[in-house]
């Protein structure tokens, strides 16, 4: 732990220091939120800079959630602060290099990244980000490390959904339209009663329902994980959003999702779907789905997302029976397909090619880059 001292450290603001920080700490493998991120630089905007030990224990209160997490942060802590310390100029962090040694010709042995480099050796250095990387990487190919960084970038996915005309009316500033009669009646009370200055309406707009059905098959697992953290953005960024599971029987998850903490919303969902990696039964989901809630009005002018690879083991008539059913209530259906990103994919399995004519968009998801498409085609 640093020594409690009161020397001066250089002047910068509180949010970039705490931004530029956070980032040291996600580097050095620990799980740091955004509102953590926050809570600091409001801390530190109350205890201040000068002194090094109050930054310290204003950093160790507000970003760390575990006691064994305290070693990694006291030499996190060090590294950063000495270097500011030190003088330096920038916050933000260097780029990672690293430095490749090619064989020298004409020797015997090839030359190992330990050993001495003359000056005519080629020496290649190279700059990467894994930031870029992830967002076309495959979730199926995905490290635990990998993955853990993705959380964090689909965190900060927002849907928009797509708008539609509402019943309620608004004060429109075009000279046509619906006539406003109690703003013409309060206008005209001020030229002795006469409709001098005449005030219209105009139809308003309401974001559509989304509805988002997720296939927890045990083919969909190494993709499941990564669409249960998208669920949880829909369901917390938006105010009209439905949330089913798929497997053996239909299970709605919207209210376990709600929760702001991520990991908290995913356990309540796991433990809430008993049939996750099992079979799959996607015919008998929708027709439960389109009876229970669908054509009671859940779906009806909506926006309906299914994730799944289209294997069934039901019956594929009845898949194809049920599309049409939520295709004729439904504003839109998207079909969300990890396979489809495959070289020389076709959609050959019995149920993606019985529930194919019934969709109005059938994308990618196998990346963060295609559920970056899914969420513009979701507002369009």
């Amino acid at each position: 732990m640093p020594e409690t001292t009161t020397e001066p450290v250089s002047e910068t603001a509180p949010e970039r220091i705490a931004v530029a920080f956070a980032r040291v700490l996600r580097g050095a493998g620990l799980e740091v939120p955004v509102g953590a991120t926050l809570t600091f630089t409001r801390a530190l905007g109350c205890v201040g800079l000068a002194s090094r030990s109050g930054v310290y224990w204003t950093g160790r209160a507000t970003m760390l959630n575990r006691p064994e997490d305290i070693a990694v942060f006291d030499r996190a802590f060090a590294v950063f602060w000495d270097r500011r310390e030190a003088g330096a100029d920038e916050i933000e962090l260097p780029p990672e290099e690293v430095v490749v040694a090619l064989d020298v010709p004409g020797a015997d042995d090839p030359v190992g990244p330990d050993d001495e480099v003359g000056v005519d050796a080629p020496v290649v250095t190279l700059r990467w980000s894994p930031t870029e990387i992830l967002r076309h990487r495959d979730f199926a190919l995905y490290t635990p490390d990998e993955f853990v960084e993705a959380r964090r970038l689909m965190s900060d996915l927002r849907l928009v959904g797509a708008a539609r005309p509402s019943r309620r009316r608004k004060r429109s500033q075009a000279r046509r339209g619906a006539p406003d009669l109690r703003r013409t009646v309060r206008r005209s009370m001020r030229a002795g009663g006469e409709p001098v200055e005449r005030a219209f309406l105009t139809t308003g707009e309401r974001t559509r329902r989304l509805v988002l059905l997720l296939d927890v098959s045990g083919s969909m697992e190494p993709y499941a994980r990564a669409f249960v953290r998208f669920l949880h953005a829909a369901v917390v960024s938006r105010s009209r959003v439905e949330a089913f599971a798929l497997g053996t029987r239909l299970t709605r998850v919207t209210r376990d999702l709600a929760s702001r903490d991520p990991d908290a919303a995913v356990h309540a969902a796991a433990r809430r779907v008993t049939d996750w990696s099992g079979g799959t039964r996607l015919g008998e989901g929708v027709r439960r789905f389109n009876d229970e809630w669908g054509i009671r009005g859940l779906a009806r002018g909506a926006v309906v997302v299914i994730f799944s690879d289209g294997w069934d083991r039901g019956e594929p008539e009845v898949l194809a029976e049920q599309m049409a059913r939520l295709q004729r209530v439904a504003y839109r259906i998207v079909w969300v397909n990890p396979l489809k990103a495959s070289p020389g994919y076709a959609p050959l399995a019995r149920g993606m090619a019985a529930a194919l004519p019934y969709v109005d968009e059938f994308v990618e998801g196998h990346s963060l880059a295609a559920l970056e498409q899914l969420a513009r085609v979701i507002s369009e």
